[in-house]
């Protein structure tokens, strides 16, 4: 980057606005250089709303929500490219209630007769979606609805996929089946959110009628890692032992899948809950990538559900070896040692 910075700084060309926009862009989608964007972006003698919303970009891109949002205060006019740009870099860094803030802000300034042009499209609602979804606030995503109903903007499966994302997480199952079924083309995506809606929620056998249904439509969706791990959930709150199994080897076999971590530990989980101990310490065994504070952490919860208190101090022990800082591990070997009555180890 650099190099071309030096060969645009020769030819003449960086004191053109779009040029400078341009290099405050790519520096800023670095962390280690986005101070020196922040000072190209300074040293800028005609700044632009683009200029503005790339260095506010490059803040939220590293993380840095608290530079983004003091910048955009700090703008002297703003667009709707610059609203989502700090509302999006809220909801991804997990600031979701910033986001809704920013959200009634801009839909109080769109009320405004000079600042009509302000309005919320597309992308400042699926991300303001999100932050509802990740907050469970249900009737403000009813109130989204309506506002998408009202403006015509859910005719794809972009936004519908965010309705039943949002739906689905605020536990308002019904509503997202709905706009699920409204959905003309579904994407693997929408497949998905719904397999998960009901995952999360414990009807395991309906995330399962979904998944099935999927698999009818053919060649046109075929199911992915985040499928896989919708399955596996719904099977671990379902107590679906033998469709657990049937999945994680569909997975792998049928479709190639190589398991992550959750895949991993959702079928330990459900091997665990059903007291298959023998077979979940089988499973660790066999795999690829180094079992985490997940797969321990499912083993050690059939072992609680079960009274399987040798085991139990086993996954303990993996879990201090993974984080011996973490007070609360201590307590829980502590705690089987005397039920163990093991008190000298208890002791220490």
């Amino acid at each position: 980057m650099k190099l071309v910075h030096a060969q645009i700084a020769k030819s003449g060309f960086g004191q053109y606005p779009v040029v400078q926009t341009a290099l405050v862009d790519s520096y800023s989608r670095s962390s280690s250089d986005i101070g020196f964007a922040r000072q190209l972006f300074d040293e800028m003698s005609e700044k632009n709303v683009v200029s503005w919303t790339a260095m506010i970009s490059g803040y939220t891109r590293v993380g840095q929500i608290g530079n983004a949002i003091s910048l955009f205060d700090q703008m002297p006019e703003r667009d709707v490219p610059s609203w989502n740009a700090v509302i999006a870099g809220c909801t991804q860094n997990g600031l979701f209630s910033e986001a809704i803030s920013l959200f009634r802000k801009m839909m109080l300034l769109a009320q405004a007769t000079q600042h009509r042009h302000i309005r919320p499209n597309q992308v400042t609602v699926v991300c303001v979606l999100s932050a509802c979804a990740n907050t469970g606030m249900l009737q403000l995503g009813k109130c989204i609805h309506g506002y998408v109903y009202r403006n015509s903007l859910g005719s794809d499966s972009f936004m519908s996929n965010a309705l039943v994302d949002m739906y689905g997480k605020c536990g308002s199952l019904r509503e997202a089946r709905r706009v699920f079924d409204m959905t003309l083309k579904k994407s693997l995506t929408s497949w998905n959110s719904m397999i998960n809606c009901f995952a999360l929620h414990g009807h395991g056998r309906s995330a399962i009628c979904i998944f099935e249904e999927m698999m009818q439509h053919g060649e046109d969706v075929r199911p992915d890692e985040v499928t896989f791990v919708g399955l596996l959930n719904a099977c671990t709150h379902g107590g679906l032992v033998e469709k657990g199994r049937y999945y994680f080897l569909m997975m792998t076999q049928n479709y190639g899948i190589e398991p992550q971590i959750e895949h991993y530990g959702c079928l330990i989980d459900i091997l665990g809950r059903a007291g298959k101990f023998e077979e979940a310490l089988e499973v660790v065994r066999g795999m690829k990538i180094e079992p985490d504070e997940v797969v321990w952490g499912s083993l050690l919860n059939g072992c609680k559900v079960h009274g399987h208190t040798d085991l139990a101090e086993f996954a303990v022990k993996k879990l201090i070896e993974i984080d011996p800082k973490n007070g609360g591990y201590g307590i829980m070997l502590a705690n089987l040692y005397g039920e163990l009555g093991k008190w000298d180890e208890s002791a220490r």
